[in-house]
């Protein structure tokens, strides 16, 4: 996967970016605050069709202006496409993938990237949501099965809330949860249990490269966790299925009460230990970060054997939060590796000469080498 031209109208700062980029690595520097973070998310915006710093896509529309548009020209396993994507005030966004009208659940896994932020440093330390969505996006982004079963799940739990609630007024539409608790279990079962098969595969990948950083004392190891699983076994879809229907009813009146659905993908987490040891609890800043570059690496290694190729690599801000010893460890991996990568920094100094690092300068919505 490798991105040709990336061209932004009225995209935040930018009036008018023709933006044309190295196979290899991209760097732009420049202080705070004067766009680089902008081209990092509008990638990321055509990866997903969300943007991981609002939830307003009218924010993303340069002041004083009605719409926004992205333009990107990339190759995908040598074959060339075109993404278009226009953000108008107070409607819908629209896309079009060489030359035809697509629909957001059309999006993941055209353009595939993995985004490493300073917030993802807070990925073991943060709230569960965080680490759910991090695998869900890692998931969607090579199944478009996964995505739209996650988005009809969404909107099934939804609904089912909204069912509770009114249980509470009037006892008698109880036995209506019967088909909601069935249409669920089934979601549920198929979103944990790809969950479960990702995370086993990333923790494997992982393991190897934390094995090396850390100079072959610490081993690394993620699970995914149930919420309120207990001790039973569950390895397969069945298992699931059979979990999640009895779950669901034995926590019926406590669901009626509370008015949400307590039980469910929606609750699980991912846990993160080195050598038997939760790095969460008792891991220090300098392991907890060692782990979340193992696991950006492992991603790195996921979707290209999911999909035949590395994802492009998106680095905002991070080079500078991490010591001397992992950021050479990153930077020869991505130039041996042939990984197309997008780094924003304020301090050049951060990067070595080398003849796969191509450097912008970033001066208010300027982008010059």
């Amino acid at each position: 996967m490798k991105i040709e031209l990336l061209t932004l109208y009225n995209y935040r700062n930018y009036i008018d970016l023709n933006l044309k980029l190295s196979p290899n690595i991209n760097i732009f520097t420049g202080f705070n605050a004067q766009g680089k973070t902008n081209i990092i998310e509008a990638i990321h915006f055509s990866s997903l069709g969300i943007s991981h710093r609002t939830r307003t896509e009218g924010d993303l529309i340069l002041w004083g202006k009605n719409e926004a548009n992205i333009n990107i020209k990339f190759s995908k396993m040598d074959i060339n496409s075109i993404l278009k994507i226009k953000i108008k005030k107070n409607t819908r966004k629209e896309l079009n993938f060489n030359g035809e009208i697509i629909k957001q659940k059309d999006l993941p896994g055209l353009l595939t990237m993995i985004l490493f932020s300073p917030e993802d440093l807070m990925l073991i330390k943060g709230s569960p949501l965080m680490r759910r969505r991090f695998i869900d996006i890692e998931l969607s982004q090579i199944s478009k099965i996964y995505y739209n079963e996650l988005v009809q799940y969404n909107r099934l739990l939804l609904q089912r809330n909204n069912l509770l609630k009114k249980i509470r007024e009037n006892k008698n539409l109880i036995t209506m949860l019967d088909t909601w608790d069935e249409q669920i279990a089934k979601k549920a079962s198929f979103i944990v249990d790809k969950r479960i098969r990702g995370i086993n595969d990333l923790s494997k990948l992982a393991q190897k490269t934390h094995y090396q950083i850390s100079q072959d004392t610490e081993i690394l190891n993620i699970k995914y966790n149930i919420y309120n699983k207990g001790n039973g076994v569950l390895n397969n879809f069945d298992d699931l299925f059979s979990f999640y229907k009895n779950i669901l009813k034995k926590h019926r009146d406590n669901d009626v009460y509370r008015g949400s659905t307590s039980v469910g993908p929606h609750r699980d987490d991912i846990d993160f230990s080195i050598n038997s040891i939760s790095l969460k609890s008792f891991g220090s800043q300098g392991q907890q970060r060692s782990a979340i570059l193992s696991l950006k690496l492992a991603e790195l290694e996921f979707l290209k054997s999911e999909t035949g190729e590395y994802p492009v690599l998106l680095l905002d801000d991070v080079m500078s939060e991490l010591d001397t010893n992992r950021r050479e460890k990153l930077l020869s991996i991505l130039q041996d590796n042939n990984v197309q990568t997008l780094i924003t920094a304020t301090d050049k100094s951060l990067f070595n000469i080398h003849p796969k690092n191509k450097f912008f300068k970033v001066d208010k919505g300027i982008v010059s080498e």
